[in-house]
């Protein structure tokens, strides 16, 4: 085993010669992370990207590392889908197997990577495939990172948020959802609702995609060039980087509820919510009830008014802020977000006295978006950030429908924000006045969050069924990199 006569910058480095499938072999760990030996060539591990973790099995050390399909072992990171592999080698003494798993060890405990994890799995969400994702894609990477698993398979809605507010935080490193961005957001909500909620809402929370729309870990992993899937999402939760999230807080009176995703009204809330009616479609739901909606377009009166980000305030009319929307039409329900003196009650940004805009109706939609993807087909907003302060508001007023169709069709890319029918701006804050349909006034809307119903209008779809808000006058403000997730870098 030799330490000695290496340049300064390896002076901590390990070589030494070990047995590989019988062979005596030269190996070296490098003070950078990486593992290089001499095999059919030279050979090559990075630790920070590539392994897993190691085990050993008597006088054997495996390491267990992941790469792109089709490659063998290499010294730059991949960006392709994942494949689990090992390598075993053997040191030629009980010294030297201490000193390797010692080096190795080290490591790894240095990269900050999470050691105890709790995993909720969604069984329903989807294609109910979330349990089978854990089993076949998620469990054996995270043991061979030698990564401790509570796992909770949610049961009802809400069951995940009840879970987040009572949970001893102490006893783990993150949070991991198997499961679509329902599943996150009520997270979420519940850290946000507990006494504790400044410290709580600091833990990470990680996504692993076995939903319907997957649009957070859909940003994530498009952010740095790398494929949706369980494999690369679960590799970004192991290696235990971090970026900050921003939470928007919708207010109605004392209602509020914490976004982290979207919030839509007019046609893609109307799509997104009424198309629940062709469930047994399949995801061709979505794009069969789009047509429909096209051919029999709605608009809608109201009104936007937003704090415009620096750089759009020339969009819309001078307004001023007219304060918080009260709760006076607000239903008391069963599910009510009543949050109590010691919850988090949202940003502490000053809206009087701001440089206050606003875009009245009709409109055929209005859609606010925290992140770039809205689903995995959906680049909702291409110039989101996770962490700007800002929300990305999308209007689209008058548009003629063979317009409006190669629009929607545009959204898998993002380019639909080109169209002179689109209206594109950043904002600090919104207030949204919801209206009726102009086609018939009798009837309202439906408002959409994270995919879930917050306000339903009279004669709108399912009316009589209980919603956390009013269709009325509510408040959105945002709380710049309050949450924190796991990310791929």
């Amino acid at each position: 085993m030799d330490q000695g006569g290496l340049p300064e910058n390896l002076s901590r480095s390990l070589s030494d010669r070990v047995l590989v499938n019988g062979t005596v072999v030269p190996i070296t760990f490098t003070d950078d992370g990486k593992l290089r030996w001499t095999g059919k060539g030279q050979r090559c591990l990075t630790m920070e990207k590539e392994v897993l973790g190691f085990a050993l099995e008597g006088t054997r050390i495996r390491v267990n590392y992941a790469v792109e399909k089709g490659d063998g072992i290499c010294c730059v990171g991949n960006r392709g889908d994942l494949v689990r592999q090992s390598f075993v080698f053997e040191p030629l003494s009980d010294d030297s197997l201490r000193l390797w798993s010692q080096k190795l060890r080290d490591y790894i405990d240095s990269l900050g990577r999470p050691k105890r994890l709790l995993i909720f799995v969604n069984p329903y969400g989807g294609k109910k495939s979330a349990t089978k994702i854990f089993s076949e894609d998620v469990k054996p990477y995270l043991e061979d990172a030698d990564i401790q698993i509570t796992v909770i398979e949610t049961k009802h809605q809400l069951h995940a948020k009840e879970v987040a507010k009572t949970l001893d935080l102490s006893k783990y490193d993150g949070i991991v959802c198997v499961s679509g961005d329902g599943i996150l957001v009520e997270v979420v909500n519940g850290l946000l609702e507990r006494e504790d909620w400044a410290a709580a809402i600091k833990i990470p929370i990680g996504m692993v995609p076995a939903g319907t729309g997957n649009g957070m870990v859909k940003s994530l992993l498009d952010a740095v060039g790398q494929p949706c899937s369980a494999s690369n999402a679960v590799l970004a939760v192991i290696r235990g980087h971090k970026c900050s999230l921003d939470v928007a807080t919708i207010l109605q009176g004392e209602t509020r509820f914490f976004s982290v995703l979207m919030l839509a009204w007019g046609l893609i809330a109307d799509i997104d919510i009424e198309s629940e009616k062709y469930r047994w479609m399949g995801s061709a739901r979505l794009d069969f009830y789009a047509l429909q909606r096209l051919l029999h377009l709605r608009h809608y009166n109201g009104c936007v008014s937003f704090m415009p980000a620096p750089g759009f305030e020339d969009y819309g009319e001078p307004t001023a802020y007219h304060g918080e929307p009260t709760n006076e039409k607000s239903p008391t329900l069963e599910n009510s977000v009543k949050i109590q003196w010691h919850g988090y009650h949202g940003s502490d940004v000053k809206l009087e006295n701001k440089h206050w805009r606003t875009i009245s109706g009709p409109f055929i939609s209005v859609w606010l978006h925290n992140v770039p993807w809205g689903s995995e087909d959906c680049m909702a907003a291409p110039k989101a950030k996770f962490s700007d302060g800002c929300l990305d508001l999308i209007i689209v007023r008058d548009c003629p429908k063979l317009s409006l169709l190669s629009l929607m069709s545009k959204t898998n890319d993002g380019s639909h924000v080109k169209s002179p029918h689109v209206t594109y701006i950043k904002v600090k804050a919104v207030v949204l006045e919801p209206g009726p349909r102009v086609e018939d006034p009798a009837k309202e809307g439906i408002i959409d969050s994270d995919g879930e119903v917050l306000a339903r209008g009279k004669g709108s779809y399912k009316c009589d069924q209980k919603a956390l808000m009013a269709y009325d006058k509510l408040q959105l403000t945002v709380d710049q990199g309050l949450a924190t997730l796991f990310a791929p870098v």
